[in-house]
């Protein structure tokens, strides 16, 4: 199977994986190709991804719109250290699902513990990477990067 399969496959395994993770009505936008460096303003998780395809899948938004997540799924906002261990789980559930959805697509991958990255960071370093903006309804916007190593 192709590269660019493989991407595109990634990619659906992504938004069926947002869709059964997070309990929210959400508008996935088209994804589109981005250029480095990516820039996160305020909180994020990074999950690296081994197997067929190799890069990372980075989940960015805000804490507000992390914590709402959480509120919605356990009844409860959240903050502090419990925001960012839930964020980092919510990172977690949503790569391993994507795992799971590229499988039955012939697609292997396995996934890396999640990496919380909280503040104003830049990131470098990757030759292709693929943006998908989600808006979740009452909550607020959430950006996807699918990042590829060659």
């Amino acid at each position: 199977m192709s590269t660019s399969k493989h991407i595109q496959t990634v990619l659906n395994g992504t938004i069926q994986s947002l869709k059964s993770v997070i309990p929210i009505s959400m508008d996935i936008k088209p994804p589109s190709l981005m250029v480095q460096p990516f820039e996160q303003k305020e909180m994020g998780v990074l999950i690296g991804i081994i197997g067929d395809i190799k890069g990372r899948i980075i989940i960015d938004s805000t804490a507000e719109s992390f914590s709402a997540i959480g509120a919605t799924m356990f009844g409860m906002p959240l903050e502090g250290e419990m925001l960012e261990s839930f964020t980092g789980e919510l990172g977690n559930m949503i790569a391993g699902n994507i795992c799971t959805s590229v499988a039955s697509n012939g697609v292997q991958v396995d996934i890396t513990p999640p990496t919380v990255i909280v503040g104003s960071t830049r990131l470098f370093g990757f030759q292709h990477a693929f943006k998908l903006p989600v808006v979740i309804e009452n909550i607020g916007a959430m950006t996807i990067i699918l990042t590829i190593d060659e």
